[in-house]
C-alpha cells in the first residue's frame, strides 16, 4: 500500500531580499494562491499543508489559509524542518513532498514524476529530489522524503543550515541515506523561474501576461515555448546564481 504523501509549502513574509513576495499579485491573484493551486494538482498527494511561521508578521499567510481552507501550521522561524514535523503529526503522514513558496510556475507533472519515483523506490528510498543534480528549471524544485528520514536529522543535526533548509542533513549523507534523483533529458537548469528578488517577480508577472488566460494551467513545455519565441524574457533575471540562501547559510557558519 503507498505511502501517505503531503505536501508541505513553507513561507513566511520575511524574506530579506523581498520581503512579502508569497502577497505579490501575478496574473490578478496572490503568489502564494499560485503555489496552492499548482500544488494541490500535483498527482499521488493525499493533503497539502502551509508551514508558516508563529511570528505575528505571519498572520496574514494563516488567514490566507483559512479563506482556501487549506491546513496551517505554525512554528519557529528559524528551524523550518521543526515546521515540517509539526505538518507531519497535523496530517498523519508518512512521505513529505517539499515545496517553496516561490515557485508559481511549479509544474504539478514534473513534481508528480519526483513522487512517482519515490513510491517506486520505497522501502530503500528515503529520498528522492530533481536537484541532485538540478536539470529542471529552478523553480520546478520538489523533493520528497520519508518522515523516517525527517526525524533522524532533526534528532542529529547540530547545523543551523540544515534545519533553516530542511532536507540537506539527509542528502549530503548518501552513506547512510539511500538517494535517488529524477534527471530531465536536457540539462534546462539555466532557466530561473523562482522569485527571490523584483526582477525575478517581473519575469514571472510577464510570462503569465503572455500566456494569457492558460496561464494558470502552464506547464514546463508551455512555458518552454513561449520562452523559445520570446527569449528576450529570460534577459529580465538573468545572472542571478541558484540557491543563493543556502549558499548564505553554510557561509554564515564558517569560522572566521
Amino acid at each position: 500500500m503507498a505511502e501517505r504523501a503531503v505536501a508541505v509549502i513553507q513561507a513566511r513574509l520575511g524574506s530579506t531580499r523581498l520581503p512579502r513576495k508569497e502577497l505579490k499579485l501575478i496574473a490578478g491573484r496572490p503568489m502564494i494562491e499560485q503555489v496552492v493551486e499548482r500544488t494541490r494538482s500535483i498527482p499521488g498527494i493525499a493533503d497539502v499543508v502551509l508551514a508558516t511561521t508563529d511570528s505575528h508578521a505571519d498572520d496574514e499567510l494563516q488567514e490566507f489559509a483559512r479563506r482556501k481552507d487549506l491546513r496551517c501550521v505554525r512554528g519557529s522561524e528559524e528551524n523550518v524542518l521543526a515546521r515540517f514535523l509539526l505538518a507531519v503529526r497535523e496530517t498523519k503522514a508518512e512521505a513529505v513532498v517539499r515545496i517553496t513558496a516561490d515557485c508559481p510556475l511549479l509544474d504539478p507533472e514534473v513534481s508528480g514524476l519526483v513522487l512517482a519515483r519515490y513510491v517506486a523506490g520505497r522501502p530503500g528510498v528515503v529520498y528522492v529530489s530533481n536537484v541532485h543534480p538540478p536539470t529542471y528549471p529552478d523553480g520546478l524544485d520538489t523533493e520528497v522524503v520519508s518522515v523516517w528520514a525527517l526525524e533522524v536529522a532533526a534528532r542529529e543535526t547540530r547545523l543551523p543550515s540544515d534545519r533553516e533548509h530542511v532536507t540537506p542533513y539527509i542528502w549530503s549523507r548518501p552513506e547512510r541515506f539511500r538517494l535517488t534523483n529524477v534527471a530531465h533529458d536536457k540539462d534546462l537548469s539555466e532557466h530561473r523561474w523562482t522569485v527571490d528578488t523584483e526582477a525575478d517577480l517581473e519575469f514571472v508577472r510577464k510570462v503569465f501576461e503572455a500566456l494569457g488566460p492558460t496561464s494558470s494551467k502552464a506547464g514546463m513545455s508551455e512555458v518552454l515555448k513561449l520562452l523559445g519565441e520570446r527569449p528576450e524574457l529570460r534577459d529580465l533575471n538573468a545572472g542571478i546564481r541558484r540557491n543563493e540562501g543556502y549558499d548564505r547559510s553554510l557561509a554564515a557558519e564558517r569560522p572566521l
